[in-house]
C-alpha cells in the first residue's frame, strides 16, 4: 500500500486544521430547512446511537463515539482543553440523549487518540470497532460529526446542530497529527471540517478511524482504530 503524508507536516499547523477556537454559537438550521449543508457537503445522520458531542468547559469542541458503557473514543488534540462532557446518544448536539463528564483522560504515546472514562456507566449501542483487514482502499466509508457546514471565516459559528454524515473513498495509508497510523480518505459527497475531529469513519457499520486532520476541501486523515486495538483493549476492555 502506497503511503502518503499530509501538508504541512509541522504538528501545529496539522492541529489547526481540525481543532476549533472556543464557540461564541452554533448553525440552528433544522433538518430540510435549505440552510447550510452539514459536514460541508454530506447530508444528516438518520441513526447514529453511538455518536457523542464532546463539549470542553461547556463549549462545543468536537466529536466522538462512546464503545463501552464508561468509554469514550476520540482525537489526542480534542482533550488538551479539560472540563470534559459528553451528550451521548443524540443526533442534536443540544439535547436528548445522556450528558455525563470524563473524570480520566487516557492519551496514546504517538498517535491522535484518546480514551475517556466516563463518571457514571451509560446504557447505549456502542460502537464496534474493527479489525485489521476491516477496511480497503476504494471503499466508501461514511464519516459522522457536528463540525462546520462551510468554510465560513470562523468555523465555530457555522457548526451543526444536528448530527452530519458523508461518504467519503479510502485512498490509502498516511499519518495523522502525532505520526500516528492514519487511513487517508479523498472527499465523496462531502468532506469533514472543524468540529468534526475525534468523529468516527465507519465502514459497513463498524469503526475503523477517528478524525485527525483535514484540508477542508479534498483529503482527510483518520486515526487507524485498527491499528491501535491492543492499545484500546488494554485500557477500555473492548
Amino acid at each position: 500500500m502506497r503511503i502518503t503524508r499530509l501538508i504541512p507536516t509541522l504538528i501545529a499547523a496539522l492541529l489547526a486544521v481540525l481543532t476549533l477556537a472556543p464557540t461564541a454559537a452554533v448553525a440552528k438550521e433544522q433538518p430540510g430547512s435549505g440552510g447550510p449543508q452539514p459536514i460541508i457537503g454530506g447530508g444528516y445522520a438518520q441513526n447514529a446511537p453511538w455518536a457523542a458531542r464532546l463539549f470542553s468547559n461547556g463549549r462545543e469542541t468536537c466529536s466522538a463515539t462512546i464503545i463501552a458503557p464508561t468509554w469514550i473514543l476520540t482525537a489526542k488534540h480534542c482533550v488538551s482543553g479539560g472540563g470534559l462532557s459528553f451528550r451521548i446518544g443524540s443526533l442534536d448536539q443540544h439535547s436528548g440523549g445522556v450528558v455525563a463528564n470524563g473524570t480520566q483522560v487516557y492519551n496514546h504515546s504517538s498517535s491522535d487518540l484518546s480514551l475517556v472514562r466516563l463518571d457514571r456507566s451509560v446504557s447505549a449501542t456502542y460502537a464496534r470497532l474493527g479489525q485489521p483487514g476491516t477496511v480497503s482502499v476504494g471503499q466508501t466509508v461514511q464519516v459522522y460529526g457536528w463540525g462546520a457546514t462551510s468554510r465560513c471565516g470562523s468555523e465555530a459559528n457555522c457548526q451543526s446542530q444536528y448530527l452530519k454524515v458523508a461518504n467519503v473513498t479510502v485512498t490509502g495509508a498516511c499519518r495523522d497529527a502525532y505520526n500516528g497510523s492514519a487511513i487517508c480518505a479523498r472527499r465523496g459527497d462531502g468532506i469533514t471540517a472543524g468540529g468534526d475531529s475525534g468523529g468516527p469513519m465507519m465502514a459497513n457499520g463498524v469503526q475503523v478511524g477517528v478524525a485527525s486532520t483535514s484540508d477542508r476541501q479534498t483529503t482527510t486523515a483518520y486515526t487507524n482504530v485498527t491499528a491501535y486495538r491492543s492499545w484500546i483493549q488494554s485500557i477500555a476492555g473492548v
